[in-house]
């Protein structure tokens, strides 16, 4: 595929492991990328994702779809006019009802698995016979969690209500209380993210319990917008009284790949609604509250990109050993 020259795009929905590498590959072969979320597996991953969209002048669209959706357009608007007076927390929640993984045993690979290829540039580990497909999801090995896998899509539509990049400080707590098996990443897990001068934002997962709240809620000096999952959105007064619902006619699905291909063809690579850059920034708030959880502590981070200061332990997880050869370069 990357030799086709009739080939102008590729759309990366593979493992979270595959997911920088692919793109990377893509974009030194002349290919614009619709890339899954998270966008990376790791923080490093990210920033060389952002370089190789530079470097190339690729177009790399990441898939929080929510961002080109009529109705969290709007609400977004309504933020940036005042609507609320000035955001200073927004809450995100994301429940599902996951039953538990078992514990794995060696196994021979499927035949229709090429398992070599399914790793890729993942350190090789043996196969076992709970981990494809799906559940490599909760192995920090090839996946994020709950927090990479969906805390993302409400991170990313809170960093852009609130209007913030970096955060200063992340503090997780959580664990895996529901089941004992084989998952490594936390089933109920709260991280919160502060940003210097601005104001925080929270996500709280619960992965095995669908009894939830909203989907995201942002708070301001004189009032309060509940977004739902598909746009709709509620705004209500410093008193709480609802003052207008507004209903949203599509989710975003279609929008976003039209966007992508609209960039590809009047070759504006960054006028994207979801650009590589932005969703760096939203995955790495994954990455970060992940970090913070495995070290168990409080991590303080560079306002001006992420990175986790006076911690050389949590940096370690900044990024990943690579198999052999496999090793993304830009």
């Amino acid at each position: 595929i990357l030799d086709d020259k009739s080939v102008d795009a590729l759309v990366c929905a593979a493992p979270n492991h595959w997911h920088a590498p692919a793109t990377i590959l893509a974009c030194a072969a002349g290919k614009h990328v619709y890339v899954e979320k998270p966008c990376s597996h790791n923080p490093r991953e990210g920033e060389l994702m952002v370089e190789a969209a530079r470097k190339h002048k690729r177009a790399v669209q990441m898939g929080s779809q929510r961002r080109s959706g009529p109705g969290t357009n709007e609400a977004i608007q309504k933020l940036r006019e005042g609507a609320i007076g000035k955001v200073y927390l927004v809450r995100s929640w994301y429940d599902n009802a996951r039953g538990s993984i078992g514990v794995g045993k060696p196994a021979d690979v499927p035949s229709e698995l090429n398992y070599d290829l399914w790793q890729g540039p993942a350190p090789r580990r043996p196969y076992i016979d709970n981990l494809v497909h799906y559940n490599w999801h909760w192995r920090w090995h090839w996946g994020n969690g709950e927090l990479g896998n969906n805390g993302v899509h409400t991170l990313d539509l809170c960093r852009w209500g609130l209007g913030v990049d970096f955060p200063t400080r992340v503090t997780s707590a959580g664990g895996r209380y529901h089941f004992q098996d084989d998952q490594e990443t936390p089933d109920t897990h709260t991280v919160n993210y502060e940003f210097d001068g601005v104001g925080q934002i929270t996500w709280e997962g619960k992965s095995c319990n669908r009894h939830g709240d909203k989907f995201i809620v942002f708070y301001g000096t004189e009032g309060t917008l509940e977004l739902d999952s598909n746009g709709t959105h509620r705004i209500y007064d410093g008193r709480d009284k609802l003052v207008s619902e507004t209903k949203s006619p599509s989710l975003g699905d279609i929008e976003h790949i039209v966007n992508l291909l609209d960039a590809i063809r009047n070759d504006k690579p960054l006028a994207l609604n979801a650009e590589i850059a932005e969703g760096h920034k939203s995955t790495l708030l994954c990455h970060l509250g992940n970090i913070a959880h495995r070290v168990g502590r409080t991590l303080n981070c560079d306002k001006s990109n992420g990175h986790i200061v006076d911690d050389a332990e949590a940096m370690k997880l900044w990024q990943r050993e690579y198999e052999q050869g496999w090793e993304p370069k830009v």
